[in-house]
Order: structure tokens, then C-alpha cells, then sequence
């Protein structure tokens, strides 16, 4: 999976303030790497295909100097450019700000407060750290911890060039409190609501008035915290975004997890030839592997290798499954993990509920599965369903939808508190559904309960013009591949009345060429965008549904087919294509084995629907 240079601009920014510079090696991949992922202006955005964010580029600009980049180099001269155009740095989002802070490359006092007390408020408030989403949750207490001790990371004489190349201006002339608030029009996303605004001036106040006592116990909360987190996820963190703030605050108290830590780290390191080495925002292993096995069990027939490869992924996810709890789990916030299935491997031990329920559809579709771990992911996977009958990702929602009123970060939304999402309440539906089918024994009232309440919730997502909004995926497309998934899973006829409105909605938006293609731009507002060009991965979302709904000959499906057919690669895959996966509303992703396997589900599916003709007629 591909983001952007964030995360491995803030790894070469960490290994120089803690004292551990990486090799010549790793940092000439470094480097490779913001050769290859800037854009045409010399900037860095947010993904991909982003325009350029003051976020990103001033943060690989600081790790291309720290990595020995001299300010005169082509790279490092445009980025300062684009950089001194106004609204320039000071007008970093606060995120930003922060980082620069830690570096003693802006002032404290124009960072907008992120108090460590707050984790000692009772967890009965509806305003406790506790209810934030998990990935909000953990970077604000790896922050809370920093911003409260007001940590600083010297860069020596290397300091005061860096501050004359990114403002331009005396250090001594900024009035950096004067643009805490600033944020350039370029990174702005959500922005900053009159609650969080009157929430920020309060706890300025509060600020100048803690008392010095209450401030430590509030570090020593968050520190063990921290010190936890790193340890049962062995060390990988949630993801490297809080993982690498929370080597930081290992290094501020000289904590021996650093060490391990700094490995941990290397867990979401990707290297190859062509681009360098970047660092990942997260594993997608057992997530494709479950979607990989369910394409290749969709095909009516499989070559011997075939049939090697998925007995090798079964065994894998077998072995992915979380089959021991967390020791002092609750007392630390965390649901219990057992018998789920993370995005990745399962080493940090992050569960997700539609990764455990993507491998017990995959397991039951192409392996004799045990009943024993399947009982203990039907009863993660339950407990993950919300009251509203949809299922969250990691943990069951804690709080009001209210909270994002207090979104502080700017450049992401829907980030505050977990939700009831239309693809993991498919794929929880999926999952049961076939379970109950399968394995009578593991049936119960509960089970079915769920299930019907699940489908009214997927029924109550549906736009009235057939649409349904996606959440982690280019987006329309996405959503509607789940939804019809889901439901017909579940049960439902495809002459279902919500089932046609979704197939009507994919025919009218089927290109000239047969395909299929969705901008990403549209899931910043949730509205449909056709992308200039048709998509592999989204003509093949769209064939999925519409085979769960409509014959195989019905001239959209057929026409949808052949263009699939005709872009096939002499390797057997499809081009890369456009981004297709979203990380709240503005990060998109790039799953670079989506064009492998839906493309291939979606020709199976049609040829088993089609009675083994492998080509329209």
C-alpha cells in the first residue's frame, strides 16, 4: 500500500534527532525516494496524485538537509521555492507546526495546546481521549507526551540554516503565536470549528496555570502508556505515524525501549530499485491475501500451482489469526483482540473487524477451516457491530458523532471516533452469513440478529438515487461493491428494489469504453466524480456488484468484460491505474495489488455466471 513521503520524512527526521543517522545506503534510498514521489513543481502532497502540501514538502525538505542534501541541489532549491511562496511556512497545519517544534524550528508558543491532562479526566466524560478513534487516540498521547514536556530535538549549527531557509526572514522578527491558527489553503481540509477554537483559547489558559505536579503525573500516565503500546505490538506500533512519535518520547526519558523501538520501525520498511526506500502507513498482507484466495476460489477451474499457492495462502491467514488476549488490555483502553485477523501480519496485534471477516470468508471458501478459531472470530467480529447495526474497524464506537466538531488536525476528517462503515458491516455480513451456513454449530440467535441488523443498516446507507457512499475506498464504485456483497450474503434476492437501484446507478455511469472510473477528489465530499480515464480496479468493483444483480449477457456486464480483457497485460495483470483507497476523506491510498486480484475475481465470477464461456459472445 502506498501513501506518501510523510511518514519517511518524519523516520529520517527521528533517526538524526535520537542520535542514530541512518547508513549511506539507507540514505541514499532515502533520497531516491523524494526524487521519485515529488511533483512537478518540486513540492510533495498528501498522496500520490495530490498538488503540493506545506505539511509534506517542508518536512522532506528538513530530512533531505538532515540527510546531508546540500540547500544548493536542484531538489532542495525547488522545494525552498515552492515553500517561500506565500503563505509559506508559518502557515504549516498544526501537525506541522509541532513537528518543527520538536526541532526547535518554530516556537512552542505558536502550536495550538495538546494537554497530557487530559487523560486524567474520568473516562465517563464524552470528551476522553479514551472515545477517540484508535489511530487519533495514539498520536495525540505520543504528542500530549511532547507538547507537555515541551521537547526539543537540537540540530546544532545545521538549526539556524534551516531557519533562514524555510521562512526567509530574522528568526528573531517572527511572531510565530501570531499564526497559530494559519494554515495554507493548499493543506486545509476540515476547518477548525468555533468549539475547538473556544477549546484551544481555554486551554491556553490552563497552560500558563497548570501546576507543576499535575503536569508530571499527567507525563507519567501518557509515558506508560506509550511504553505499553510499544510493547505489546512488539515494538511496531499501531502504525509508524505514532510509532515514531513514540520513539521520540522514548529518547526524551533515555527509555531502553528505544533501541527496539527504532527496529520495530523497519517493520513498514519498502525498498525496490525503482523508487528507493520509503516507509508504509501500514501492511496490507493478510488483507490481500484474503481477497487474493477469494478471487482464485471464484474461478471455475485453477492450474496445479494454482491450487499450491492457495493452499500456501491459507495456511498463512491460519497462522495471521490472534489467538491469545492482551495482558492488561482494559485497564489500557483495548477491546479484546482474540480471534481476529490485523490488516498486515499480526504483529503489532491490531485487529480489524473486515480483515477477520475478509480471511473467514476466504478460509471457508477454499479450506476445511477449524470450527474452534472460526467460534473465536464470529465473536470478534460481533462484538465490533455498533448500536445503529453497522460495524466499526477496530474497536466498537465510544463516542459522539459530535466529536469531530473538535477535529484538531486540519488536513484529515472523520478522523475523531470510530463509525459504522458501509465495506466493514459488508464484510462482517459476508463473513457471518457463511459461517452460519457452514458451520451450523457456530449458528445462534445472536448470530442472526446481527445479520439482520446489519442489513438495515447497509439499506439505510443507500442514497435515494441508488448510490452508496464508500469510506475506505474511490468511493461511489467501492461502496456499492460492498454494499451488493453484503447483502447478497446475506440473503437478499438480487430482484431486491435496493439491490437494482444500485445496478441502474453503475449502468448510467459506465464509460463510452465499457469501463468504469471514479476521481478520487470526489471522497473529500462524498459525490461522484468521473476520472477522465477507466479504471481497472473500479470496472472491476462495478462487474462485481452487477454480477450479483444482473444476468451475465446484460450488454453493461459484457461491455464491461471486454474492456477488462482487452487491457490485460501479456504478465496476466492490469495496469496500475489511478489511486483506489482513502484514509479519512483526504489521504488517498494506493493498493498496488488491487489491479492483481479484482480484476481476476470479477472475469471469474463472470465466466462461472456465464456457464464457462470465457469470452462475451
Amino acid at each position: 500500500m502506498v501513501w506518501c513521503p510523510m511518514i519517511t520524512a518524519q523516520y529520517a527526521i527521528v533517526r538524526h534527532a535520537v542520535g542514530r543517522p541512518v547508513d549511506a545506503a539507507t540514505r541514499a534510498g532515502l533520497v531516491r525516494y523524494f526524487h521519485a514521489s515529488r511533483s512537478a513543481d518540486g513540492a510533495w502532497g498528501l498522496h500520490p496524485e495530490s498538488g503540493g502540501y506545506v505539511f509534506v514538502t517542508a518536512l522532506v525538505y528538513v530530512a533531505l538537509r538532515l540527510l546531508g542534501v546540500g540547500r544548493d541541489e536542484s531538489i532542495a532549491k525547488e522545494a525552498r521555492g515552492w515553500l517561500g511562496t506565500p503563505p509559506g511556512v508559518l502557515a504549516i497545519p498544526t501537525w506541522g507546526k509541532f513537528w518543527l517544534a520538536l526541532l526547535d524550528l518554530y516556537d512552542w508558543r505558536g502550536v495550538n495546546p495538546c494537554p497530557p491532562e487530559l487523560v486524567l479526566l474520568p473516562r465517563a466524560l464524552p470528551f476522553h481521549p479514551w472515545r477517540y478513534y484508535c489511530h487519533t487516540r495514539y498520536i495525540y498521547l505520543a504528542m500530549a507526551c511532547l507538547y507537555g514536556g515541551r521537547v526539543r530535538a537540537p540540530l546544532g549549527p545545521l538549526a539556524d540554516e534551516l531557519r533562514d531557509e524555510l521562512y526567509g526572514t530574522p528568526w528573531a522578527t517572527l511572531d510565530f503565536a501570531a499564526h497559530r491558527d494559519d494554515v495554507a489553503p493548499s493543506d486545509l481540509y476540515v476547518h477548525p470549528t468555533p468549539a475547538l477554537r473556544a477549546a484551544w483559547r481555554a486551554l491556553r489558559v490552563f497552560e500558563r496555570a497548570v501546576p507543576a505536579p499535575l503536569r508530571r503525573r499527567a507525563l507519567d500516565r501518557c509515558f506508560e502508556r506509550v511504553v505499553y503500546e510499544q510493547r505489546v505490538t512488539r515494538h511496531h506500533a499501531l502504525s509508524p505515524v505514532n510509532g515514531l512519535l513514540n520513539c521520540l518520547v522514548l529518547w526524551s526519558r533515555a527509555h531502553p525501549d528505544l533501541d527496539a523501538s527504532l527496529a520495530g520501525l523497519e517493520d513498514w520498511r519498502w525498498e525496490d530499485a525503482e523508487q528507493g526506500i520509503r516507509y508504509a502507513g501500514a501492511r496490507s498482507t493478510a488483507w490481500d491475501t484474503a481477497f487474493a484466495l477469494r478471487a482464485l476460489a471464484a474461478a471455475p477451474s485453477a492450474s496445479a500451482p494454482a491450487h499450491a499457492g492457495v493452499a500456501r495462502g491459507a495456511a498463512f491467514l491460519r497462522g495471521a489469526q490472534l489467538t491469545v488476549e492482551l495482558p492488561g488490555g482494559r485497564e489500557q483502553g483495548r477491546d479484546p483482540i482474540r480471534g481476529g485477523w490485523c490488516f498486515s501480519d499480526g504483529a503489532h496485534r491490531w485487529p480489524v473487524s473486515d480483515c477477520t471477516a475478509e480471511a473467514v470468508s476466504a478460509l471457508l471458501e477454499v479450506a476445511r477451516a477449524d470450527p474452534a478459531p472460526l467460534g473465536l472470530a464470529r465473536d470478534f467480529i460481533l462484538a465490533r457491530q455498533n448500536a445503529d447495526g453497522g460495524f466499526a474497524t477496530y474497536e466498537r464506537r465510544r463516542g459522539g458523532a459530535w466529536l469531530e466538531r473538535l477535529n484538531p488536525s486540519e488536513m484529515f476528517g472523520r478522523c475523531m471516533t470510530e463509525r459504522s462503515y458501509v465495506e466493514c458491516t459488508a464484510s462482517a455480513l459476508g463473513a457471518l452469513s457463511r459461517l452460519r451456513a457452514a458451520r451450523p454449530e457456530l449458528a445462534s440467535v445472536r448470530l442472526d440478529r446481527a445479520i439482520d441488523r446489519g442489513v438495515r443498516f447497509l439499506r439505510s446507507t443507500q442514497r435515494p438515487d441508488g448510490s452508496v457512499p464508500g469510506f475506505w475506498g474511490v468511493n461511489f464504485t467501492y461502496g456499492i461493491f460492498h454494499f451488493v456483497e453484503g447483502l447478497r450474503a446475506a440473503g437478499v434476492g438480487a430482484g431486491d428494489p435496493a439491490l437494482v437501484r444500485a445496478a441502474a446507478w453503475l449502468m448510467v455511469r459506465q464509460r463510452a469504453d465499457g469501463g468504469w472510473g471514479e476521481h478520487h477528489s470526489g471522497a473529500r465530499d462524498e459525490r461522484y466524480v468521473e476520472h477522465p480515464e477507466s479504471q481497472p480496479v473500479m470496472t472491476a468493483w462495478a462487474l462485481l456488484a452487477l454480477l450479483g444483480v444482473v444476468r451475465p449477457h446484460a450488454q453493461a456486464v459484457r461491455r464491461g468484460v471486454d474492456w477488462l480483457i482487452a487491457r490485460q497485460r501479456a504478465d496476466g495483470g492490469w495496469p496500475a491505474g489511478a489511486v483506489n483507497g482513502v484514509f479519512f476523506g483526504s489521504a488517498m491510498l494506493h493498493y498496488r495489488l488491487y489491479p492483481a486480484y479484482f480484476p481476476a475475481w470479477a472475469l471469474a465470477r463472470y465466466v462461472a455466471a456465464s456457464g464457462g464461456v470465457t469470452s462475451p459472445p
